[in-house]
Order: C-alpha cells, then sequence, then structure tokens
C-alpha cells in the first residue's frame, strides 16, 4: 500500500497539511463517488475544475486530496487538521508519476499486457484477460478506461494481482509512449492498423506509427500481431529487431485458424498452434472474434499457460456491453447492438457477420463513423460497398456522414426502395417499431457519439 511519502516522493509534491506515514487508499476523482478514507485527486477541464472541490471531497469521506492552482486559507486548513492535503504542478502528470511509480513496485518480471489497435482493442483485452485469469489474478483495464487519465486509475487498482492487461488508446502521436512508460508491458499486442483517427494523423502509416510507440516503454521488446494486416505483415516481414509473435486466418502465422464455422452467437474453429490442433469455440459471433481469439491463444502461450486453461479462458468470456451484444425479443426479432464505436474496419467486420447470417432479413442500421477528417466522405461511401457486398437486404441510416453510404449502396446496385434515412432518432426507432418481423436480425453500428445505444436500449425494453 502507497503512503502519503510515496505519493511526495513520485510526484515532487508538497505535503500543506498531514501525515507522511498515512496510508493511501483508493484513488478517487469523482465526488459523488467517494467512499470513506479514499484518495481525492482534482482534474481540471476546459468547462469544469476538480480541484475546487476538495473540501467537499473531506465532507464526503476523503482521508487525502491532491490539488492544482488552488489557494488555502489557514482557516480553511484548521477545518481539515487531520486530514491530507497535498499540492502539485500539474494533477493529470501526478497520476501518471504515482502509477509509474507502483507500477514499478511490481518488478520487471510482472506480466503485464499491453494492447492496442484501429479496432478491436476492449475485446482482445477482455479475452487475454479471461486466458490469463486461468493461471493468475489478472487486473484487467475496465472499459475502455485507456487514456493518460483512464490507464493511472487502472494501475491503481492492482493489489495481490500476479498479472495485468492493460488497454491503451491514442488519438495523436506521442499519446501511446506516454502510457507505455506508465504501464511498462512485457508483452505489447497490435490488433491492427485501420482508419481510426486518421483524420487526426494523416495516414495508416502515421497510425503505426503511433501504436508501435508501444514499444518503447519495454524493456524486451516482445510483440504479438495481426498478420492478416497488410501493414502489420509488411512489419513482421521486414523487422528482425524484435521478437514478433503472429497470429492469423490468411497469412502463415505462429496460431492460424481453419475450418471456421460461423454462427450468430458464436463460431467455431480448429487452431493450428506448435503442429497441434485444437478445437476452439468463441462465444461470440463474428470473424473479428475469431481474430481476438487468435491473439489470446497466442499471448496465453507466451506466457506457458496449459492449452486446456487457453481454451477455457476463450470459452467461457464475456464481452463489454454494446459490443456485439446480441439480444432475442419476444417478438423473434434479433437485435445485435454493436453501436459503441466505428471505424470502416469494424463496419467491415459486422456487415460480412452480419451478411453470413441465416435469417428472414438482415437489416443494417448504420450511423455516422467520427473522426475521420479528409477522409469521412470517401470511408462512408466505402461502408456502402460493404452493405451491398455482403447482402444486406434492408439499410437505415441517420447522421450527416451517413448519407454518404446512402449514396454509395445505390450507386453499388442497391434497390432505393430498401434504403431509408432519417433526421433523428426517434423517428428511425418508431419506423423500425412498426416494420420489424419474426425472423428479422437488425445491426445497429455507429460511432459512440451517435448515441444508437438508446435506440437499442428503448427496442429491447
Amino acid at each position: 500500500m502507497l503512503k502519503i511519502k510515496d505519493i511526495i516522493n513520485a510526484t515532487n509534491g508538497k505535503l500543506i497539511i498531514g501525515n507522511l506515514e498515512d496510508n493511501v487508499q483508493k484513488f478517487c476523482k469523482d465526488t459523488r463517488i467517494i467512499k470513506k478514507d479514499d484518495t481525492y485527486i482534482g482534474i481540471k477541464g476546459n468547462n469544469f475544475d476538480g480541484n475546487q472541490l476538495w473540501s467537499e471531497a473531506f465532507e464526503l469521506g476523503a482521508k487525502t486530496v491532491i490539488l492544482q492552482d488552488v489557494n488555502l486559507k489557514d482557516k480553511e486548513l484548521k477545518d481539515w487538521k487531520n486530514k491530507n492535503v497535498i499540492l502539485v504542478k500539474d494533477t493529470i502528470k501526478a497520476l501518471g508519476d504515482i502509477a509509474t511509480y507502483k507500477r514499478n513496485l511490481y518488478g520487471k518480471d510482472f506480466p503485464v499486457v499491453g494492447v492496442t489497435g484501429s479496432v478491436g482493442k476492449t475485446s482482445t483485452k477482455d479475452i487475454i484477460a479471461n486466458v490469463l485469469s486461468q493461471k493468475y489474478k489478472t487486473l484487467k483495464t475496465q472499459g475502455n478506461n485507456n487514456n493518460n487519465i483512464g490507464l493511472p486509475f487502472t494501475i491503481f487498482n492492482l493489489e495481490d494481482h500476479q498479472a495485468a492487461v492493460i488497454e491503451m488508446g491514442m488519438n495523436h502521436l506521442g499519446e501511446i509512449s506516454q502510457l507505455t512508460h506508465i504501464a511498462k508491458p512485457t508483452i505489447a499486442v497490435i490488433t491492427n492498423i485501420g482508419t481510426s483517427h486518421i483524420g487526426n494523423l494523416g495516414s495508416r502509416e502515421n497510425i503505426l506509427k503511433a501504436k508501435l510507440e508501444i514499444l518503447e516503454g519495454m524493456e524486451k521488446k516482445v510483440l504479438v500481431i495481426n498478420n492478416d494486416n497488410d501493414l502489420l505483415n509488411e512489419l513482421y516481414i521486414n523487422n528482425k529487431d524484435i521478437e514478433i509473435h503472429t497470429y492469423g486466418i490468411e497469412n502463415d502465422s505462429e496460431v492460424m485458424a481453419q475450418d471456421i464455422v460461423y454462427n450468430k452467437n458464436n463460431s467455431e474453429f480448429i487452431c493450428n498452434m506448435n503442429e497441434k490442433k485444437i478445437k476452439i469455440k468463441v462465444p461470440v459471433g463474428g470473424m473479428h472474434f475469431v481474430y481476438n481469439a487468435l491473439c489470446a491463444i497466442t499471448v496465453g502461450n507466451i506466457l506457458g499457460i496449459d492449452i486446456d486453461d487457453i481454451k477455457n479462458g476463450i470459452e467461457t468470456f464475456e464481452l463489454t456491453k454494446k459490443r456485439m451484444d446480441i439480444t432475442e425479443l419476444d417478438n423473434g426479432v434479433t437485435i445485435i447492438n454493436d453501436s459503441y464505436n466505428a471505424s470502416f474496419e469494424s463496419m467491415q467486420a459486422s456487415l460480412k457477420y452480419l451478411g453470413k447470417l441465416e435469417c428472414n432479413r438482415k437489416i443494417a442500421v448504420l450511423g455516422d463513423m467520427l473522426e475521420l477528417g479528409e477522409y469521412s466522405q470517401n470511408l462512408h461511401k466505402d461502408v456502402g460497398k460493404e452493405v451491398v457486398k455482403n447482402g444486406i437486404d434492408i439499410l437505415i441510416c441517420l447522421g450527416e456522414n451517413a448519407k454518404d453510404i446512402v449514396k454509395s449502396a445505390i450507386d453499388n446496385g442497391m434497390d432505393s426502395k430498401s434504403i431509408y434515412y432519417f433526421k433523428d432518432k426517434l423517428q428511425m426507432e418508431n419506423y423500425i417499431k412498426e416494420k420489424w418481423k419474426k425472423g428479422d436480425i437488425i445491426l445497429f453500428k455507429a460511432s459512440n457519439g451517435m448515441k444508437f445505444y438508446e435506440v437499442v436500449e428503448s427496442l429491447i425494453k
């Protein structure tokens, strides 16, 4: 357990009042969920300054507050003489400094799997963590808390764990570099290089460059990659200075899937690894989850986990909600809620999955993909092509950018009478309720900012 003196050493902060030997309990940045003896960290955002809530944090039970840019009066401090007040120059930097200090306490041999990639980070993290948990007590990133605030809070949760699986996200160059120096992975995973955030980074090559920053925090560079991704395959072929482990379906790889059978709620395949063939069942449908399973098998193999435990870890994992969350309604309609996020690659994978299903009608409800910049129009048009390519029966769209999905689907031969565009979510929801039929499968897919999950939640009530 950390002490106040450890926080001071890690952050070069100043103890205004308090006891250097006091223990530091659970960290919290939200006064609404503070519990007794928590350590509250004030975060300054664009429209809100949590540092100003320090006295409220004490009133709610916090033992310690870590703050920046506050003027504390002697009278105020006297009221809290049995508490701890630490001042730092920058609380967000302090988060990283404290997390780095805590990570270092576990030593360089403590297994940490860092997961990044354009799509599939969270689901890949979840399945890897479930495989590791068959052998180790494993900490994992909750949800997608994968930035310079969320990642430190994950590290703070380390207790008697024996391994950790840490998700790392980014919008710009330099961000993963910061995260990897905190987490110090012993194994790095890159799921793929696609087009997410291409509006910020300018090219897929720059996205690869940003993802490869994960290696900077590693003492020994051990990298696991999807060998079917063109840029990662090229990296593997041309780079002999890094220990690279590969998984794939198409390109010859260390761990491969063969004889794949895709079902609505699961997939089955034969895993070819180390000249052994093992039958694997993934409890979520779609090719992208076969790739996730292959990745977890590869990581588990590197860490020496028994193949029966790896198999059990894959077959019992549970997916984070809003990612391929399947609900079968009483009226015979099946809803696939994949509305948490969207890029071209994840749209493509979801449409391919929908296209393989046997049902009455395959209905795709698609919205805007965000943060694509100048590439937005072409990538939305590419989604329209995928709709037609995968034999979708009905296309329903909402969002300004989604107009390009509609236009492209028509240009590529889809009957305009099977395409519906709406200007607001309520209209779209009411239309779906009016027109759905028994045996329909309806996929919802858009960037999280489109809030399609609100429509799904209303439909499944």
